[in-house]
């Protein structure tokens, strides 16, 4: 899929947004308010679009030139998307995700039928409002999980009850994220980014079991099922959509799940076709730039996007020191084919990660002034 013509990359900017901001005051008492029975879903609604006006503003303000809702209809990044496609049901996973110091509610999902597209999946409502308050000249960005967090850690072992094969499950979930994306672009939408951990998990599980090759071959097919599905989804969209992905390695308030460098997945993401990829770059967990170009591979049309600022921290970075790292980047991939963000969202769960709703602009501030000093 491309985007534009060669060497004139549309999206990523040059300073982005992985997506998720922290909840206000307001919206979160809203929900608590429609939990316990307090409001009906309609005011919980009329609050949510309220507040998401005023990020989207000050997203404005800020001089972004992509906004999102900040996932404010939404208390999970992924899991709310995922409910809402047909075949797809909630169930209590009764553990908490194994997150470095944090313990987290225990929803998941469970396969309950063939997967397949929902028409009326209330992201598109979502969306619609979005541009809706979107000004002109700046792009509404929609974010969704990507199709790989059907097929790990979750039930969806239980295919087998609705599906003869294993690949006709995959190519119905390929389906069903085609369409969805494809009616995200009918609705208007040319911004589109699908939210990944599953590589995150890879990265872990293909060093671990290294020296035992039975093992080792279940990751790699999975690895491979991934490629396989994501690039299903893409496959024959529109040429003026934009599909990124960001490679995420957990966010719980400003904890993690994974660590590792990227050398181990780094052949599967270079097959992906996506038009930008997100990276985690914002500490020693990320490892190195050693696999970028792998990455890369040498796409002329395709945008990496350095995670180098934190969102876990409220501390501001050195600018001399991103702007190395950034040019040691430029080593391996051509300066015209990177941009810079902070490493993930704010809040990728309604509770947000440890910092206030200043730091998250300042945060923000940062990585576009330091943006500006490098592509001017």
């Amino acid at each position: 899929m491309t985007v534009a013509t060669t060497n004139q990359v549309k999206f990523p900017n040059r300073y982005d947004i992985v997506g998720s901001f922290l909840r206000t005051d307001a919206l979160k008492a809203a929900r608590q308010q429609f939990e316990a029975g307090e409001i009906t879903k309609a005011q919980l609604t009329e609050v949510q679009h309220a507040e998401t006006k005023k990020i989207v503003d000050k997203q404005v303000a800020l001089g972004l030139k992509d906004v999102t809702d900040g996932e404010f209809n939404r208390s999970w990044w992924h899991l709310d998307f995922l409910w809402g496609l047909e075949g797809v049901a909630t169930y209590d996973y009764h553990e908490s995700y194994k997150f470095k110091g944090g313990k987290t509610r225990t929803d998941n999902v469970e396969l309950v039928g063939k997967v397949a597209y929902n028409p009326d999946h209330p992201f598109f409502d979502s969306y619609k409002f979005l541009a809706s308050i979107t000004p002109e000249g700046v792009t509404p960005k929609q974010t969704i999980p990507s199709p790989t967090m059907l097929f790990r850690d979750n039930r969806s072992d239980n295919w087998s009850k609705y599906y003869d094969t294993y690949d006709e499950y995959l190519t119905d979930l390929a389906t069903a994220y085609h369409q969805t994306v494809q009616h995200f672009y009918d609705l208007g939408a040319r911004y589109v980014q699908l939210d990944d951990t599953t590589w995150a998990f890879l990265i872990s599980k293909l060093h671990e079991t290294e020296s035992d090759a039975e093992e080792h071959e279940k990751y790699v097919k999975m690895a491979e099922d991934s490629v396989k599905v994501i690039n299903g989804a893409l496959a024959d969209l529109p040429d003026d959509l934009t599909v990124t992905t960001h490679i995420c390695r957990g966010n719980f308030q400003s904890t993690y799940l994974f660590a590792g460098g990227y050398d181990d997945v780094a052949s599967y993401l270079g097959q992906l076709n996506y038009d930008g990829v997100f990276l985690e770059f914002d500490d020693d967990r990320s490892g190195s730039f050693d696999s970028l170009g792998e990455i890369w591979a040498g796409d002329t049309n395709k945008r990496i996007v350095l995670g180098l600022i934190t969102s876990k921290r409220p501390e501001i970075e050195d600018q001399d020191a991103i702007i190395a790292r950034v040019n040691e980047a430029a080593k391996i991939v051509p300066l015209e084919n990177l941009a810079l963000s902070t490493q993930c969202g704010f809040a990728s769960t309604e509770e947000g990660n440890k910092l206030t709703q200043d730091e998250q602009w300042d945060k923000l501030s940062f990585v576009i002034e330091t943006a500006n000093k490098i592509w001017g």
